[in-house]
């Protein structure tokens, strides 16, 4: 059984820096792949950051450039560096774990079998 906590969310000023972190126990990297999402206030769901099928980083749009997502194997630890924030990241950070030989799109959240409980993260 897969569970994943988040933790490392908090406030920051605009150009400030924090890391969130996503524990994941029970996981097999083999079988799943761990991908970050967010969701501001009024607003859909979003993925972040992700390893695709072929190991690749995948990153929306807003954040490339800015957020790296890493993996610690042996923490059993995804991490997700955000730097440059500005006040339109702020929202409740997920981790989430899917399996790993799916085909569908990296960031379509309903493929996703386990979820953390969220950290926030607020930049003003």
């Amino acid at each position: 059984h897969v569970q994943l906590v988040e933790s490392g969310g908090g406030s920051v000023q605009a150009g400030g820096s924090l890391r969130v972190s996503c524990v994941a126990s029970g996981i097999r990297w083999s079988i799943y792949r761990v991908g970050w999402f967010r969701q501001a206030p009024g607003k859909k769901r979003e993925g972040v950051a992700g390893y695709d099928n072929d190991g690749s980083l995948r990153y929306v749009e807003s954040v490339k450039g800015r957020f790296t997502i890493s993996r610690s194997n042996t923490s059993n630890t995804v991490y997700l560096q955000m730097d440059e924030l500005k006040p339109e990241d702020t929202a409740m950070y997920y981790c989430a774990a899917r399996r790993a030989d799916l085909t569908t799109e990296l960031f379509r959240a309903d493929v996703y079998s386990y979820w953390g409980q969220g950290t926030q993260v607020t930049v003003s």
